[in-house]
């Protein structure tokens, strides 16, 4: 069995650095509330928010159920990209 492919979705949200953690808790909250109705194909890993940008690391089986996902929430999926390869600083051992 091949592994679930893992998507980065960049998201603009102006003023995501700014939200109390109310709204992140909120947020959270209905998110896993779509992945529930979703079913279990897609997971949600975690998310990086910057000052006007949040970016959310998701396994999926394809960017179709992510844009459902976002549509469902109510936010925006401004990019999808397939994740390819990892690269650390392990990746400069030989």
């Amino acid at each position: 069995m091949s592994e679930m492919p893992k998507f980065v979705i960049e998201r603009e949200i102006p003023g995501a650095g700014a939200m109390t953690p109310e709204q992140v808790q909120g947020a959270a909250r209905q998110s896993l509330g779509v992945l529930r109705d979703l079913g279990p194909e897609i997971q949600w890993l975690h998310s990086y928010v910057t000052d006007n940008k949040v970016y959310c690391i998701y396994w999926a089986p394809n960017a179709e159920i992510l844009q459902e996902h976002a549509k469902r929430c109510g936010i925006p999926a401004n990019r999808i990209s397939a994740v390819r390869r990892l690269m650390d600083p392990a990746s400069a051992e030989t």
